[in-house]
C-alpha cells in the first residue's frame, strides 16, 4: 500500500500550497490541522487538537512514510502570553518533540521541519550572507524555539531511525500571503508616501512555490537526510526596489520619502516597532549554494514572476 507524506499545518499558509502541489504530484497526502472545518474536506484530513506535550499524533502517523512539520506558533503581533518564550516553546519545541518520538515509534521514515532563517540572526548588516556554515545566533522568541526545536530533532534522530531533514526560509511570499508583507502590499496600493527613499538594503526572499519545490525534493531524495538547508529565491532585493515593483505590477506608482534610516531606526524604538522596522530597513541574505550543490536544486521560479502572482492574487482579493 502507497503509504502517506502528512503535513502539519495543513491549513495555513504553506502548508495548503504544499498539500495542493503533493497531489498535483499524485501523492497521497494526509493534512494534519488543528481543527477540522465545518465545510467538507478532504477524507484524509485529522485533527490533531493544540500542539504539545499532550497531542496524541497516533491517527495522524499511521500509514505515514514521511511528515513535513509546517504548524508552529509564528510571530505574533499583539503577545498576550506572560511568558512568551514559554509559549512558544510549547509549540514549536516541546511540541515538535512529542511529534518527532512519535514518529519514529510508528516507523516513519522522515522528517521534514520547517525551519527559521531567524536561527541564524536577524539581519546580516555589515557582513557576509549567512551561509550553512554559520552557527546558530537566534535574538528573538522565535528563533530561540525553532534553533531548541531542531536540537529536539537531531536528538531524537540520533536515538532512533527517524530521518531529520531542516529547512530554514526567510520571509515566504506569494498568494494569500499575510503579516507584514500583506501589509506591505496594502500600503503600496493605497499609494501613500512611504519613508524608505533613503534604505540602501539588500534581503533575501523566497516565494511559496520555491519552498514548496524544495520542500517536496526533500521527501525522497538521497542526500537530504542529516541535513539542513537554506533557501532562497537566490536573488537578493532592497525594499525600495521591492516597492517599486509592486506598485508597477499594480499600475500604481511609488511614493518614497528619503527619510535616514537612522531616524527610522529612532522612531521605532520610541513606539516599540522596531523589530518591524528593521525587517524593512535591514539586510538579510541567505547564501544557498549549499543547497543547490547537494540537492541539485535551482528555485525553479524568478523573483518577478513571484511577485506577479502574488500581486495579482492581492489584487483579486478585492
Amino acid at each position: 500500500m502507497t503509504k502517506a507524506i502528512a503535513v502539519t499545518g495543513a491549513s495555513g499558509f504553506v502548508g495548503q500550497a504544499l498539500c495542493a502541489d503533493l497531489r498535483s504530484r499524485g501523492m497521497l497526502v494526509r493534512p494534519l490541522v488543528r481543527a477540522v472545518p465545518s465545510l467538507p474536506t478532504d477524507a484524509e484530513t485529522v485533527a490533531v487538537g493544540d500542539i504539545g506535550a499532550e497531542t496524541d499524533w497516533s491517527a495522524a502517523l499511521a500509514g505515514v512514510d514521511c511528515v513535513i512539520h509546517c504548524a508552529a506558533r509564528a510571530h505574533v503581533l499583539k503577545e498576550r502570553a506572560v511568558n512568551p518564550l514559554a509559549a512558544f516553546r510549547v509549540v514549536n519545541v516541546v511540541g515538535t518533540r512529542k511529534l518527532a518520538e512519535k514518529a519514529a515509534t510508528m516507523g516513519v521514515r522522515r522528517l521534514i521541519f520547517l525551519s527559521s532563517i531567524g536561527v541564524l540572526g536577524v539581519n546580516t548588516n555589515g557582513r557576509e550572507p549567512f551561509s550553512i556554515a554559520d552557527s546558530p545566533a537566534p535574538r528573538e522568541n522565535y528563533g530561540i524555539s525553532k534553533w531548541e526545536a531542531e536540537e529536539t530533532l537531531w536528538q531524537v534522530a540520533a536515538q532512533t531511525d527517524l530521518e531529520v531533514v531542516v529547512i530554514r526560509p526567510p520571509l515566504v511570499y506569494g498568494p494569500g500571503v499575510r503579516a507584514n508583507f500583506l501589509r506591505l502590499l496594502q500600503l503600496v496600493k493605497c499609494g501613500l508616501p512611504l519613508p524608505l527613499g533613503a534604505v540602501d538594503n539588500l534581503r533575501s526572499l523566497v516565494s511559496l512555490d520555491n519552498l514548496v519545490d524544495l520542500l517536496i525534493r526533500c521527501v525522497d531524495h538521497p542526500s537530504a537526510a542529516g541535513h539542513t538547508f537554506l533557501v532562497s529565491d537566490d536573488h537578493d532585493i532592497s525594499t525600495p526596489e521591492l516597492i517599486f515593483n509592486l506598485a508597477d505590477l499594480m499600475g500604481r506608482k511609488a511614493r518614497l520619502l528619503p527619510v535616514p534610516p537612522r531616524m527610522l531606526r529612532l522612531g521605532g524604538r520610541l513606539l516599540g516597532r522596531l523589530p518591524e522596522i528593521e525587517r524593512l530597513i535591514g539586510s538579510l541574505q541567505v547564501n544557498i549554494l549549499h543547497t543547490r550543490e547537494r540537492l541539485n536544486w535551482t528555485p525553479p521560479m524568478s523573483v518577478e514572476e513571484g511577485l506577479y502572482r502574488t500581486v495579482r492574487a492581492f489584487l483579486g482579493s478585492f
